[in-house]
């Protein structure tokens, strides 16, 4: 049966406002040997599925650096200090798209690379979201808010229209959750 691995030591190497480069020493169980690894340290993540009355999903298009190109996502974001994750979820959302709704329903927890990132991200789902206000984007956000058909997620899945990962596993936690039992949900399975 495999062990944990023996921690040793921890260094920051760099340190910015999304995330904390650190080098830990590990040894290895099995083997006994010592090891040093790269982790990326950060907040945690919220993803919302905002999803109206009548089944729209309300979407955000934006640039990211990493790809230099266009994304197709959900509105999200890092958790504040001192945030509940639900509260987070709730703010990204007026935030990015002007829109608000129920009270965040959790879908799902999942750690966005385990290997290198210490974070979660959490899913909720936000029913019958309406707009309220013009969305109040940071200085590194340039946001266009759209919306499309629940029953058009999967295509776009498999369109390569969505591709961020985390977005795709918020649709798994919505499309796989026998609690919703939203009738909206049938034959998408």
């Amino acid at each position: 049966m495999t062990q944990p691995w023996a921690f040793l030591h921890s260094k920051i190497l760099y340190a910015c406002r999304i995330f904390t480069l650190k080098k830990e020493g590990y040894r290895s169980p099995r083997t006994g040997q010592e090891h040093d690894f790269y982790l990326l340290d950060s907040s945690d993540w919220v993803n919302v599925i905002p999803l109206t009355a009548d089944g729209r999903v309300i979407l955000v298009r934006q640039f990211r650096m990493g790809t230099k190109d266009f994304s197709l996502e959900i509105p999200g974001g890092m958790l504040d200090e001192g945030d509940h994750p639900a509260g987070a979820a709730a703010r990204e959302l007026l935030e990015e798209t002007g829109y608000e709704g129920g009270e965040p329903i959790l879908l799902g927890v999942v750690h966005p690379n385990p290997a290198i990132q210490t974070n979660r991200c959490y899913t909720y789902l936000i029913n019958n979201v309406v707009f309220k206000t013009s969305p109040r984007q940071d200085s590194t956000e340039d946001i266009q808010v759209q919306s499309a058909s629940l029953h058009d997620i999967p295509r776009l899945i498999r369109e390569g229209k969505i591709t961020h990962a985390l977005v795709i596993a918020a649709f798994y936690w919505y499309f796989s959750n026998p609690a919703s039992e939203d009738p909206r949900v049938q034959g998408l399975e």
